[in-house]
């Protein structure tokens, strides 16, 4: 990425150090109420996704897995229930230390907590069996270049797999989806997190976000063979998965 490229923060195109300060700015601000909304604007489902999400990656005891964006912990307790060794990597401390509180609550041990930048990973090369990121994906700065640093990170044989939304195909039902997103979920924000503006650029930020066969094909150009893709709910998610080989 040259000095003279833009990024997208929303609907808006920004230098890159700009969306990075800015999308660290929405983090902190919604740290507290992350989870609470969460549940507010999907009715719960992501819960129903990410258990799916972990049963396609399939956690393996004493596998190390990297779970980046993994902030307040929901996917991280998911596999380490199953026995897996998880690090929970974030950007935001105040994600970070939310996840810690959480786990702290639950008598969940074991976890490694880290700040780290999706694009520039200090951990070495192949030094996990899996990577995983949910809901995380679309707000990093540079994407081809997080993509890359995933596939650097993993062993050979090491899995990739993401869990985001993207675009609805049913008939009808993008254009309703449209409508709620835009119009009550930064109300929803402002209810019960008293901030409608970091809302208005989540939901920005998933209408900007690639469709799934073009996030396919960037995952395959960061070197990952065998990429699947698996739309939820006629593709308002979809989980997007490839191999090292």
């Amino acid at each position: 990425m040259s000095e003279t490229d833009t990024v997208s923060f929303g609907y808006e195109e920004v230098a890159p150090e700009e969306k990075t300060r800015r999308v660290g700015a929405v983090f902190s601000n919604v740290a507290a109420k992350y989870d609470v909304m969460n549940d507010a604007m999907s009715g719960g489902m992501h819960r129903i996704w990410k258990d799916q999400f972990v049963r396609r990656v399939k956690p393996q005891p004493g596998e190390a897995i990297l779970d980046m964006a993994g902030g307040t912990g929901d996917i991280a307790f998911r596999m380490a229930a199953r026995g897996a060794d998880i690090t929970v990597a974030d950007i935001n401390q105040e994600m970070l230390d939310v996840g810690v509180e959480r786990a702290m609550e639950r008598g969940i041990s074991g976890l490694v907590w880290s700040r780290q930048d999706a694009s520039d990973l200090t951990y070495p090369d192949r030094c996990f069996d899996a990577y995983t990121i949910a809901f995380g994906i679309r707000n990093v700065t540079d994407i081809p270049a997080a993509l890359r640093e995933t596939h650097r990170v993993l062993r050979y044989g090491g899995r990739f797999f993401c869990l985001e939304f993207s675009t609805p195909t049913w008939p009808g039902f993008k254009q309703a989806y449209d409508a709620y997103s835009h119009r009550l979920v930064p109300k929803l924000g402002k209810m019960i997190a008293d901030d409608e503006d970091s809302y208005r650029y989540l939901v920005e930020s998933i209408r900007r976000f690639p469709k799934m066969p073009e996030f396919a094909r960037m995952i395959r150009e960061a070197g990952f063979a065998q990429v699947k893709v698996e739309p939820i709910m006629g593709g308002l998610v979809a989980i997007h998965s490839g191999w090292k080989i």
